[in-house]
């Protein structure tokens, strides 16, 4: 492949902004909470606590009555792609522009050759593609689109030479991407025998495929006839499948954008059942919309939501993914950012099939997933940086580099205002589309300031991008978090104290009276915490459901009345806790 040129950094970026002090905020990891301050220098988290003793000429952000946490990390998007005739209108400097706008600073994008081309050409081309456009830090997961003994040599050479570690088979698409049972099987026992991870877009290709011949046969051409042919029984039977091959090859599997409840159903089986670790990942646009929109008489509107697999149509879906997801039935949310202007998906105006795939959301998915999960009682703060950003870290080897605010951990951080409120519209977004599939929706909750590798990207609600500023990350083979090692401890983190403090959390029905929370949030006085000596009980292992039915408070929470109580954990991040626990409830995973 060919190698990318050295970037050169701007000499006006190489001093400018180097040192950074983010005070008065509370400090969210998945983990736990605290109120402290935070220093950054160099595009590194230098110090955590209070009363720091930092350099003249640093630039203070005053976090008051905000929270601090790790930039989120998108484990799914598509920049630049090519696929149905079309290609995607968001690129990788405005895909990844959108992305710090919304407050994720790490994306992780898809190669994806075509049958029979080289997986390493292909991979060469999207580094090419991206190396000088991303505005963040992005990984490449390489896409088996087609199966041979070279393809076997070619995943050998990326793990060993080119940090990837994440392979994506399609158990759909077929006689595009699709690759049957066997060759399904073989290529997860060679991600099991590499230790990657294999990762699958379940659903049925064959019952697809037959449905839209009968479908089209009878006349169904519009949108709607999208949904029909893929419902959600033949995203489950996948499911389930994927999961039963993969047990049988001994490997771990990631299922991406899983999109109804009965898929959840099957993985939930699945993960109650298999040695190797079996994750799940669901998109903002399967909690922030529904597939009610495929009837909508307007062609332009109905083809906007059209994506594989499908949105669903029935109404109680979103908020089952929500609860799926803060309960560990799901792991990740991502946004499968794939966006397509009208001239693009009217390629299928009379032609289902021939409608390019694809919505938006990696600029939106986490202020919709606070809105819909957050905001409603239903997630606390903790396990929302744990599905946004610490468990995909976890999950491809970025961590604690990325994912956490600890020291030495890189300095993508959000300076998140749990007041600010907008209305999301494709008239103000960050992408090149010309939709948005959350037009309208309004969202208390969003970033104030966005750190980029310690430079300030969003200053204050003013998006100031760099082209070219972020690098390629290597995700390194044999994650400990994966294979069995996610309790050892790292030399980075091997003496780090991580003070926490209780989150807050209601027996009540969720709490909807923002106004209120709004007043609290102004009159509260944060101040660190002490500490105090444990209970007794256990914090929740990485991977375990959460088993209580209580729901968490946003205003509850950020008061600060009944939580200064602090233990601190002498522990690696992510790693099995020492038997102390948060008082009075849990707080992420």
């Amino acid at each position: 492949m060919n190698n990318a040129p050295v970037k050169k950094v701007p000499i006006h970026l190489q001093s400018s902004q180097n040192r950074l002090l983010i005070k008065n905020g509370r400090v969210v990891n998945d983990d736990g909470m605290e109120d402290a301050d935070v220093y950054i220098e160099d595009g590194i988290i230098k110090q955590i606590g209070r009363n720091l003793i930092i350099p003249g000429g640093t630039r203070t952000i005053d976090a008051t009555g905000k929270l601090v946490m790790p930039g989120g990390i998108d484990p799914h998007t598509h920049f630049e792609l090519e696929m149905m005739g079309a290609k995607t209108a968001d690129d990788f400097y405005k895909g990844t522009k959108a992305a710090v706008a919304g407050g994720t600073t790490t994306v992780i994008d898809f190669v994806l050759p075509n049958k029979g081309q080289s997986l390493l050409e292909a991979f060469g081309n999207w580094r090419q593609k991206a190396d000088n456009k991303v505005c963040c830090d992005y990984a490449l997961h390489v896409g088996i689109t087609w199966w041979s003994p070279a393809v076997k040599k070619e995943m050998e050479q990326l793990v060993a030479e080119h940090g990837v570690n994440s392979f994506k088979m399609f158990m759909a698409y077929k006689d595009v991407w699709m690759l049957d049972d066997y060759n399904l099987m073989v290529a997860m026992e060679t991600c099991s025998e590499l230790r990657a991870l294999a990762q699958v877009h379940a659903e049925n290709g064959d019952i697809i495929a037959r449905n839209t011949e009968k479908l089209l046969g009878s006349g169904v051409t519009g949108p709607e006839g999208h949904q029909l042919s893929r419902d959600e029984e033949v995203e489950a039977e996948a499911v389930n499948r994927a999961c039963v091959i993969a047990n049988q090859a001994n490997a771990p599997l990631y299922i991406v954008h899983m999109m109804s409840k009965s898929a959840v159903k099957a993985l939930r089986i699945a993960r109650s059942r298999q040695r190797p670790p079996v994750y799940g990942e669901t998109l903002a646009a399967t909690v922030g919309t529904d597939g009610t929109h495929y009837k909508n008489a307007c062609f332009r509107h109905a083809a906007a939501h059209v994506l594989s697999p499908p949105l669903r149509p029935d109404p109680s879906t979103p908020e089952a993914m929500v609860q799926a997801l803060a309960d560990d039935d799901l792991q990740l949310i991502g946004s499968d950012n794939c966006t397509f202007n009208e001239r693009e998906k009217e390629l299928g105006k009379n032609n289902f099939t021939k409608i390019p795939n694809g919505v938006n959301g990696v600029e939106d998915r986490m202020a919709i997933l606070w809105q819909k999960a957050v905001n409603t009682g239903i997630m606390d703060p903790c396990r929302f940086v744990a599905v946004t950003s610490a468990n995909a870290a976890k999950i491809f080897n970025l961590w604690p580099q990325k994912g956490r605010i600890a020291v030495n951990s890189d300095a993508d951080v959000v300076v998140w205002d749990p007041r600010l409120e907008r209305t999301i519209s494709a008239a103000t977004h960050s992408h090149t589309v010309d939709f948005n599939i959350f037009e309208g929706q309004h969202v208390v909750g969003s970033p104030q300031y966005v750190i980029v590798n310690g430079r300030v990207c969003l200053d204050d609600g003013n998006l100031r991008v760099v082209e070219g500023l972020g690098k390629f990350l290597k995700t390194p083979a044999n994650c400990p978090y994966i294979y069995g090692e996610e309790r050892s401890r790292s030399p980075q983190t091997e003496n780090l104290d991580v003070p926490i403090t209780p989150s807050k959390i209601t027996n009540g029905t969720p709490t909807h009276e923002l106004s209120v929370a709004h007043k609290q949030l102004e009159a509260m006085s944060m101040t660190s915490s002490g500490c105090s000596t444990p209970t007794g009980r256990k914090m929740r292992e990485p991977g375990q459901r959460n088993l209580q039915n209580s729901t968490f408070s946003i205003s509850k929470e950020m008061e600060g009345v009944d939580t200064k109580t602090s233990v601190r954990v002498r522990n690696p991040p992510g790693g099995k806790s020492s038997g102390l626990c948060l008082p009075g409830g849990l707080c992420g995973e």
